[in-house]
């Protein structure tokens, strides 16, 4: 092989190891996808093959009906990976950076096709033959390689497998508690908790309108219309319900003065043009159902904190004051107001769970920090379920805590998702190096925590689905079938202790 095809073939491992890395399993999180599971078998079968073309180009010399086997092989991985473009854009909607990758490696195996099929042709008339061959760094290069695509294509094909548990509730099935039919206004429909809200109103047969910057690239479940303005309703538009969840994303970066600028801004912007709409209307919305998060009480550590709790100073307090008194501003106009104030959301496609999900599979997760901090998190089906009881009970009113009634340590999060996935999570992350890297961003999402109760929600009937972080966990992680409440309610408020 000439000098020329071994860059080729590195270069190939490179972009391959990348794409993998940072698209399937950072970005895109294709191992917890159920959708993608004949993606992941194709991806799968790819890598295994992969494995044996670099181990044959590093340390062997193929002649005869080897050379032959191999050039099937070659074109066996073609023919794959344009069935793979297939599937993707059939399944799913692939980030720029994603099809600018997949060109590559695409232009680049072409290439290598050119210049590797004639010589594999040459070695093809010789007596067939396995003779050992050492290229010197570059055939522990391509062990190196193919000991990364087995394990890469073993995971894949086991996500494949995997995937037919990945089974979430109907859709229709969330949405039971709103009877008649509504038409409903959805901001940020097309965010972690809004996707599967606006799926479970579609699929009852509710009419839906989701305000979205970007239209065209919008996936989401027919019926739904999709207005890029609120300018677009006109003032005959009957709408009975608004949910405001849209707003620049908290947690996918470091908290610099110009993100926080962003965030702040983007949700004071739309709750305000959204009552702004519900002053022209002709008939006004019954109810607004506005985000807000637990983070309006401050770092508070584990005293336990009701919707009547003040806060203290933070910038997460600070924000969440700010987005639920743009909000108020439904009163003044008649509107029945209902501030979520929501904890850590948890689902397999979202969220942090996502990000943790990968380390911990592979044995790499841990607690944050000395673990003690309290988590209070609720699983994405009730959050959803929680709006739409919001908007088909009208004694709800004012701030309602969005968590699930048993929050639970950090150490005793970690532990419960690490016998989950059957993993040990025994690598703490240890808190100064991310107070270091994340400053305020890792002190109040990650190393600080709240005992939130949800008091409100559970006085006002509402029974949760996934009372315990184990029963959510389980269904996330396809170890037990999704799960609907038994009775209409949770019971009284009481003292709930903290799981430790």
């Amino acid at each position: 092989m000439t000098d020329g095809l071994w860059i080729l073939v590195m270069i190939q491992m490179a972009m391959g190891a990348f794409d993998t890395i940072y698209h399937h399993e950072g970005t895109e999180r294709l191992a917890w996808r159920a959708s993608q599971r004949t993606e992941l078998m194709l991806h799968g079968v790819r890598n295994l093959l992969y494995a044996l073309l670099f181990m044959a180009l590093g340390w062997a010399e193929p002649h005869g009906a080897w050379a032959i086997a191999l050039i099937g092989l070659l074109f066996v991985e073609l023919f794959i990976t344009l069935w793979d473009f297939v599937e993707e854009d059939r399944s799913r909607l692939l980030p720029a950076t994603e099809r600018v990758t997949h060109t590559l490696l695409t232009l680049n195996y072409g290439v290598i096709l050119a210049l590797l099929v004639p010589l594999l042709l040459g070695w093809a008339a010789e007596p067939t033959a396995l003779p050992s061959a050492d290229h010197g760094w570059l055939s522990w290069a391509c062990l190196a390689g193919s000991v990364g695509v087995v394990v890469c294509g073993a995971r894949d094909l086991a996500a494949a497998r995997r995937a037919a548990r990945l089974v979430e509730a109907d859709p229709a099935s969330l949405a039971a508690a709103l009877l008649d039919r509504h038409t409903i206004l959805v901001t940020g429909g097309t965010g972690f908790i809004g996707r599967r809200l606006v799926a479970s109103l579609a699929a009852a047969g509710h009419e839906v309108i989701v305000l979205t910057r970007a239209p065209e690239k919008a996936a989401l479940p027919a019926p739904v219309r999709l207005v890029a303005s609120l300018d677009e309703l006109p003032a005959r538009c009957a709408i009975d319900a608004i949910v405001n969840l849209a707003g620049e994303p908290i947690s996918d970066s470091p908290w610099t003065t110009r993100k926080r600028r962003r965030i702040l801004r983007s949700r004071l912007t739309v709750t305000r043009d959204v009552l702004g709409l519900a002053a022209r209307l002709e008939r006004r919305p019954e109810v607004l159902v506005s985000g807000s998060a637990i983070g309006i009480y401050g770092l508070r550590g584990a005293t336990p904190l009701f919707e009547s709790d003040m806060g203290t100073a933070c910038f997460s307090h600070r924000l969440c004051a700010a987005w639920e008194a743009a909000a108020a501003g439904a009163e003044n106009l008649g509107i029945r107001r209902v501030s979520l104030r929501t904890g850590l959301v948890l689902a397999a496609e979202g969220g942090m769970l996502a990000r943790m999900l990968a380390p911990f599979e592979f044995g790499m997760g841990g607690r944050f920090g000395h673990g003690r901090q309290v988590m209070s998190w609720i699983h994405r089906d009730d959050i959803v379920r929680l709006i739409i009881h919001a908007i088909a009970t009208p004694s709800l009113a004012g701030p309602v805590n969005a968590t699930a009634p048993t929050p639970v340590t950090n150490a005793h999060f970690t532990a419960a998702l690490g016998r989950s996935l059957a993993r040990p999570a025994i690598m703490p992350v240890p808190g100064a190096p991310l107070r270091w890297l994340l400053g305020d961003f890792a002190e109040e999402l990650l190393l600080s925590g709240q005992y939130v109760v949800p008091k409100a929600a559970i006085e006002s009937g509402f029974a949760f689905a996934y009372p315990t972080i184990e029963a959510a966990l389980d269904t996330i992680v396809g170890n037990a079938p999704p799960l609907l409440p038994r009775t209409g309610s949770e019971g009284a408020v009481r003292d709930f202790p903290i799981a430790a």
